[in-house]
């Protein structure tokens, strides 16, 4: 028997419950991990909340969720009142869910996972280790009253943990929010020429969602001291000072990123099951199989984002007049209050060279040859998936990490142009549209963003760094 063989056979008498925070990218990324550590031997629980467990059901099936013997779908209630939206979940609401209602379902469903152990010969091991999302910090709290050790996986790299991490030393520093945004910082470490506009989003304004929001990221961020080990999903060459500076704070670090390429790696996962609480529309793949390589922008702004039906008019004129063919996902919430629709003559002016979708297989879009650039909200696992592809950005951040997403990938890694939402104007998105896609700054980006999709590809080879930590990670998690 070769070691991997060996290693996957010790590893099935430990049992890993894994819990994301309950939102679109933070499950998809959460699922991509668990996904990893099955196929290392162990025993997963992957735990949703019932609200969005229904929302998969809806979009993948309903069969989708019966999982394998080895790796389960358990759910607890997320404390807020019965909906059948589809569609994210306030956010301020479910941060004070996540607070306060949901410690002791998670702690009644360990028990239950633990007491079956006893009824037979084909029940799951006792869970031996907790990986939890970051933002779910009421785990700790779990794993001390039931002494399962916790390990938090934040979903986000390297540059915005840490700038979440500094938020309280920025309260310190500079007083209560609003900060002004051109204020510069310039103690944090592995961060040089930060401005406040650069950091997570909740600490500019003054409102009480925000408020709440820097408050809730505050206490989140310490509790990771208290875990027996940090994730992060990056990888080491793309923010190796950041990551340095990180490893001198916690004990244990792991830079783990990116999760598709690990995953492309190792035999087909016998879980087939996508990573979507929408319904993906795969026609689009077709409509791209029809447009010359790299002619395509595709528009997606993620699964929270939202925007005024004026801001929505302005992308919608700026990316039409720029007469590239565009693929634009619109969730049927994107706008605050409203159903997202264009006026007709929108239609008119981009017929044959436009096509409108509500969601998408987005890993599959990204690496199709027809997409020449991404206006993305600079969500973390849409930068990583765009850089994984070797596709330029143009970035639009919206609120929390996405920021400080925006201010590397424009500055550091050199493959984004910024956007500001605030002052959207049409003639400004078809600028800066038509820079991406056939100017001398895009022509640069796509160079630097080839570069870093070699740098991604290399850290997932067998001994690339993102392939090392995660074999450490595995060590971690039956230590």
């Amino acid at each position: 028997m070769d070691s991997k063989k060996e290693e996957v056979a010790d590893n099935k008498t430990h049992h890993i419950l894994c819990i994301p925070t309950p939102a679109q990218s933070h499950i998809k990324a959460m699922l991509k991990l668990a996904k990893l550590l099955h196929s290392r031997g162990f025993h997963i629980t992957f735990v949703n909340t019932a609200y969005n467990h229904k929302r998969f059901l809806k979009s993948l099936g309903p069969d989708s969720l019966h999982g394998l013997p080895d790796f389960r779908f358990e759910t607890i209630p997320d404390g807020l009142p019965p909906s059948d939206a589809d569609a994210t979940q306030d956010l301020v609401p479910l941060i004070e869910a996540i607070m306060g209602k949901m410690l002791a379902p998670f702690c009644d469903l360990v028990k239950r996972l633990n007491d079956m152990t006893r009824t037979g010969n084909d029940s799951p091991p006792p869970v031996t280790r907790i990986v939890s999302d970051g933002f779910m910090p009421f785990t700790i709290t779990a794993g001390r009253e039931l002494k399962i050790p916790v390990v938090f996986f934040y979903t986000i790299p390297a540059c915005s943990f840490m700038g979440f991490k500094q938020l309280g030393t920025l309260l310190e520093k500079l007083g209560p929010p609003p900060v002004p945004k051109d204020t510069i910082i310039d103690w944090i470490p592995g961060m040089k020429d930060m401005h406040v506009r650069d950091m997570p989003s909740f600490c500019w304004t003054g409102s009480t969602a925000d408020h709440f929001m820097l408050n809730f990221c505050i206490e989140a961020t310490e509790k990771a001291h208290q875990a027996s080990a940090i994730i992060i999903l990056t990888f080491k060459a793309l923010e190796q000072d950041v990551l340095d500076a990180i490893a001198s704070m916690f004990p244990k670090v792991f830079a783990i990123g990116p999760l598709q390429l690990l995953l492309n790696r190792i035999p087909e996962h016998p879980l087939k099951l996508k990573y979507s609480l929408w319904k993906e529309e795969s026609e689009c793949l077709q409509w791209l199989n029809t447009k010359p390589k790299g002619s395509v922008l595709y528009v997606n702004f993620g699964s929270i984002a939202v925007m005024s039906p004026e801001q929505l008019m302005e992308f919608g004129y700026g990316i039409a007049n720029s007469k590239h063919p565009f693929l634009w996902i619109i969730r049927p919430d994107l706008v605050v209050g409203k159903t997202a629709v264009l006026p007709p003559e929108f239609s008119v002016e981009t017929k044959g060279r436009g096509l409108i979708g509500s969601w998408c297989p987005q890993e599959e879009v990204l690496n199709h040859p027809s997409i020449g650039g991404f206006l993305t909200h600079s969500g973390w696992n849409s930068t990583v998936e765009s850089l994984s592809s070797g596709v330029p950005l143009l970035c639009c951040p919206f609120l929390g990490d996405q920021p400080t997403n925006c201010r590397f990938s424009c500055k550091e890694w050199g493959i984004g142009m910024e956007m500001d939402k605030e002052a959207l104007k049409r003639e400004e998105v078809e600028k800066l549209v038509k820079e991406l896609m056939e100017g001398e700054k895009g022509k640069k980006m796509r160079k630097n963003v080839m570069e870093w999709k070699r740098l991604a590809h290399e850290a997932t080879e067998p001994n690339g760094s993102s392939s090392i930590d995660l074999d450490n990670l595995v060590s971690h998690l039956i230590s």
